[in-house]
C-alpha cells in the first residue's frame, strides 16, 4: 500500500491536538487516518517522544525517534508556546474554529492556562473536549500523573499477565503500552459518539459539544473484560496462567520438536477434531475431558497428555495437520515474520509515505477498511512546527504578525 490522498469520512473535521506522548496522539492519529484535519499543537521543544530513541530515523537536527513517527502521521504541526499570552491567543483562535480538542494535561492544567470549561464554552459551544488523565478528574489519585507501566500494575493487568509463580514467573507488563493505546482507542470512539450526538437531530446533545473525561486506569479496567467478570462471579482474583486461557482448554502454547505453536480449541466441535489430529482420539472418550467445563477443571491432567504428543513432531507438521482438521493454530512469529506474512501482504496493511526530510517511511496502515470513504495515510509525521505559517494564515494572522510571533518565540 502506498500513501493515498483520498478523503475519509471525517474530511472537514478540525481537531486541535494539544496532547503528547501516546494515548492522545494515538486517538488523534485514528481520527486523522479517517480524514480529520489534525493540528498538532506542540510546545517549543516539541512532543517529548520526538526524542524517545533509539531507534532513530535521520541524523542531526532532524533526527526523529521511531516512537514519534509511529503515531503522528496525517497531522500538521503548530509550534506554540502556551506560556505566553500570544500563544494562548493563537490557541483561542484555533479552538474557536475546531470541532474537537484533545489534551492530556495534568488534571486542572488546561484550566490553569486559561482554558476552563466555561471559557471553552464561550469560545465554541460546539467543541468536543477530550480530556485524558491517568486516574480521572476526581478521587484521591486525581492529581497523580499517569504512566502506562504503573497503570498496568495498579489496574491488576500485570497480576494476570506472565507465568505462574510456581513456574518461576512474575507479574509482567504487556509488550506495548496497552493502557495508553486502549485509552486512545476508547477516546477516539467517545469523540465520534459526541460528534454524532452534536450533529444528529433528536440527540439530547444536538447542536452542542461536550467534555469527555477518560483515564488510563478506567480504560484498562474496562479492558479486563472476562477476567474482571471472573472475579465478580467467583470472588477470587484470577491469577497468572502464562499462555493458557482461564476459561477455555486447550487454548495455549505448546512446545513442538523444533519450536512452539499456539493452539486455540475454541468450540466443542473442534475438540474431537483436535484430538484426532494429534493422534489421541481416545481423549474425547475420557469423562474428565468430555466438555470444556471439565477440561478447564482438569487442565493439569490434560495438558501433559497433549504436550507429550505435540513435542514429537516439528511445527510445520502440526500446523498442516491442524489446518486440515480446521483447528485454529499458528506459529509464534516475531514482528518481522508477522509483517512478512502473505496475509499481511494480501491485506495491504504495510504502507509507505514520503517524509520531506527523512525519506520514505514504512508504517502500519489503518486497520479498518471503509469501502465508500476509506481511511488513508496521506502525509508523513510532521517536522516540529512544519505547518506553523500556513495554520496561522488560516487563523487570520498577517505576515507581519507571524513575523512578530516568531521573533518573540511564541511560535
Amino acid at each position: 500500500m502506498t500513501a493515498s490522498h483520498a478523503p475519509g469520512p471525517l474530511a472537514g473535521l478540525l481537531v486541535a491536538d494539544c496532547s503528547t506522548v501516546l494515548a492522545g496522539p494515538y486517538a488523534t492519529m485514528l481520527l486523522a487516518d479517517l480524514g480529520a484535519d489534525v493540528v498538532k499543537v506542540e510546545p517549543p521543544e516539541g512532543d517529548g517522544t520526538r526524542g524517545w530513541g533509539p531507534p532513530w530515523v535521520g541524523e542531526g537536527a532532524n533526527r526523529t525517534a521511531a516512537y514519534f513517527l509511529a503515531v503522528n502521521r496525517n497531522k500538521r504541526s503548530l509550534r506554540l508556546d502556551l506560556k505566553t499570552e500570544g500563544g494562548r491567543e493563537v490557541l483561542r483562535r484555533l479552538l474557536a474554529r475546531a470541532d474537537v480538542l484533545v489534551e492530556n494535561q495534568r488534571v486542572g492544567g488546561f484550566a490553569r492556562l486559561g482554558f476552563d470549561e466555561a471559557t471553552l464554552e464561550r469560545l465554541n459551544p460546539r467543541l468536543v473536549h477530550l480530556a485524558i488523565s491517568g486516574y480521572g478528574p476526581t478521587g484521591p489519585e486525581a492529581a497523580t500523573p499517569g504512566y502506562d507501566f504503573v497503570v498496568q500494575a495498579v489496574s491488576g493487568l500485570m497480576s494476570i499477565t506472565g507465568h505462574p509463580a510456581a513456574d518461576g514467573g512474575e507479574p509482567t507488563k504487556v509488550g506495548v503500552a496497552i493502557s495508553d493505546l486502549t485509552t486512545g482507542m476508547l477516546g477516539a470512539t467517545a469523540v465520534l459518539a459526541a460528534i454524532a450526538g452534536r450533529d444528529r437531530p433528536g440527540s439530547p446533545a444536538f447542536g452542542r459539544g461536550q467534555r469527555i473525561d477518560i483515564s488510563l486506569l478506567e480504560s484498562t479496567l474496562s479492558w479486563l473484560a472476562n477476567q474482571a467478570q471472573n472475579l465478580f462471579t467467583t470472588g477470587r482474583p484470577p491469577g497468572r496462567l502464562g499462555n493458557a486461557h482461564p476459561n477455555i482448554v486447550p487454548y495455549e502454547t505448546f512446545v513442538t520438536a523444533d519450536g512452539e505453536i499456539a493452539v486455540a480449541v475454541g468450540s466443542e466441535r473442534q475438540w474431537p477434531r483436535f484430538a484426532a489430529a494429534i493422534g489421541a482420539p481416545e481423549l474425547t472418550d475420557d469423562p474428565r475431558f468430555a466438555t470444556n467445563g471439565v477440561r478447564v477443571a482438569n487442565r493439569a491432567a490434560l495438558r501433559p497428555l497433549i504436550a507429550g504428543r505435540l513435542v514429537a513432531e516439528p511445527t510445520t507438521t502440526w500446523l498442516a495437520r491442524l489446518a486440515a482438521a480446521e483447528v485454529p493454530a499458528g506459529p509464534i512469529n516475531d514482528l518481522a515474520a508477522a509483517f512478512a506474512s502473505p496475509q499481511v501482504a494480501a491485506r495491504g496493511l504495510l504502507t509507505e509515505v514520503e517524509h520531506p526530510v527523512l525519506g520514505i517511511l514504512q508504517q502500519v496502515g489503518p486497520p479498518f477498511e471503509l469501502h465508500a470513504t476509506p481511511a488513508s495515510v496521506r502525509t508523513a509525521p510532521p517536522l516540529l512546527g512544519e505547518q506553523t505559517d500556513a495554520i496561522l494564515a488560516e487563523l487570520g494572522y498577517a505576515a507581519d504578525e507571524v513575523a512578530r510571533l516568531r521573533a518573540d518565540g511564541t511560535v
